[in-house]
């Protein structure tokens, strides 16, 4: 301090050339240029970028194809599954609209009271996990004699399959 702030103290290592690089150029490394940003803001990509959409499919008698409306609940229906199960036991026969609405709640209930029942049997053993005998045991519980074990048997089936292919 007693030399009248002649001798300067020079930063030492790289940085010190870099920040003179950068002085020089006007611009730095680190925060783009105002020219930069102004590029990127106005950049808009082409229409052209995006693959062309495909044209409409067209049935045999040269009408449109017409789209399901889909339930506004995230629910998925059990609805898919029915011709398939149906197929296999009685071929040729085939479900009325009305039909596989009804067979969809009745699913959709049985299901419900056997989640709340696993749910239940969870709680009760201190758990927060809803296990396999869990579910086994509320299938005993709300289904009926034969009806129950055939389930049980299935489930089991399904459960052995689904650990030999994972």
């Amino acid at each position: 301090m007693g030399n009248g702030g002649s001798t300067m103290s020079k930063p030492s290592s790289d940085s010190y050339e870099e920040d003179v690089i950068t002085k020089e150029n006007g611009t730095s490394e680190i925060e783009p240029s105002e020219t930069d940003m102004a590029k990127a803001e106005t950049f808009k990509p082409e229409p052209y970028d995006a693959e062309p959409k495909k044209a409409k499919q067209k049935t045999a008698k040269g009408r449109r194809r017409r789209h399901r409306h889909c339930h506004h609940d995230n629910f998925s229906s059990f609805a898919t599954y029915f011709p398939r199960v149906l197929r296999q036991v009685h071929t040729g026969l085939s479900l009325s609209h009305d039909s596989v609405n009804i067979l969809d709640l009745f699913v959709k209930g049985v299901f419900e009271r056997i989640a709340e029942e696993a749910g239940r049997l969870a709680r009760n053993n201190k758990r927060r996990t809803i296990m396999h005998e869990d579910i086994e045991t509320a299938v005993r519980l709300l289904l009926p004699g034969v009806l129950s074990k055939y389930s049980i048997t299935q489930a089991t089936k399904s459960l052995i399959r689904y650990h030999t292919c994972r």
